[in-house]
């Protein structure tokens, strides 16, 4: 064998990553189709904080620029918050280095987060509120018509279990949605994509991460518990992620408790058949059914078969 000629492992290597790659973009692509997140000539600011997910998104989406049927821009955004320590030339020197045209906000955010939030509380809350405010100025700026975040399935998952055990709520993070101010329009491209996969795909490009250190020492110690979780429940009881995953797509007021969702008080036996009805003592047929129906976003190879 030549010298140079790829090994088995080469080529095993090189296939799993093409295979991620095809899996990420058509993912991301189906996301965006499904919630309608990019429109023709739309210019998209993509905020960038230096960390795996946000890499990931604005590769993604360069990628799906060149082979999308409409055209949009885009536009990296990183938020300087000055925090000690910062490497400043890593995102400029990156986004040179792939042509993309980008934006540095400078804002001292540290100091008013850590002089405001006491010892040893956690600041994310804080720290969001803050950046928000200031995205949304800079997308009216730029002239932004979408701003897009690199929250994933797993954020999303963890945001309904949070939502629920620590708010009383049935409450996630929507893939697409509209600011408080009527004003600006967020997207959530990587909606279906798991964790474990951007982690990989990162490790392959060799993203240059920035660590967070104004929280990462303290990370959110609720939202690392329901990760945890979801992580056990994953490798024991494989496809019930998905099916959690799935069933914020398939939501029946009827059969929840939200009076300002469904009109119980106003709900009579008419006679006539209702799609929603309950089925009374009989046993829900989701429940026979097997395999499980996908998930949104599930993966199939071309046989259809979930990889």
């Amino acid at each position: 064998m030549h010298a140079d000629a790829p090994t088995r492992a080469d080529q095993k290597l090189a296939y799993e990553r093409n295979k991620l790659h095809k899996r990420l973009l058509r993912l991301t692509g189906q996301a965006i189709g499904d919630f309608g997140m990019i429109e023709d000539g739309d210019r998209v600011m993509v905020c960038l904080s230096g960390g795996k997910d946000s890499y990931a998104l604005l590769d993604l989406l360069r990628t799906l620029r060149e082979r999308a049927p409409i055209s949009f821009d885009l536009v990296a955004v990183n938020l300087d918050q000055k925090q000690p320590g910062f490497p400043e030339h890593v995102l400029p020197d990156y986004l040179r280095a792939i042509g993309i045209p980008f934006h540095i906000e400078n804002q001292d955010t540290y100091s008013i987060v850590t002089r405001v939030i006491p010892e040893g509380r956690t600041m994310c809350s804080l720290c969001s509120r803050l950046r928000r405010g200031i995205l949304y100025r800079v997308a009216d700026e730029l002239g932004a018509t979408k701003i897009a975040l690199g929250h994933h399935r797993d954020d999303i998952l963890e945001t309904f279990f949070l939502n629920m055990f620590f708010g009383g709520k049935l409450k996630g993070m929507p893939p697409k949605l509209v600011s408080d101010d009527g004003r600006h329009m967020v997207i959530r491209p990587l909606a279906y994509v798991r964790e474990t996969d951007l982690e990989a795909y990162a490790q392959w490009r060799a993203f240059p991460i920035i660590p967070c250190n104004l929280c990462g020492s303290q990370e959110n110690l609720k939202r690392r518990e329901i990760k945890q979780m979801l992580r056990d429940w994953e490798k024991r009881f494989p496809g019930r992620v998905d099916n959690v995953f799935a069933s914020l797509t398939r939501v029946v007021p009827s059969h929840l408790m939200d009076r300002g969702m469904f009109d119980f008080g106003g709900l009579q036996a008419t006679g006539a058949p209702m799609p929603d009805g309950d089925i009374a003592f009989d046993v829900d047929p989701a429940f026979e059914r097997a395999p499980a129906r996908a998930a949104p976003g599930t993966d199939e190879d071309e046989d259809g078969e979930a990889l």
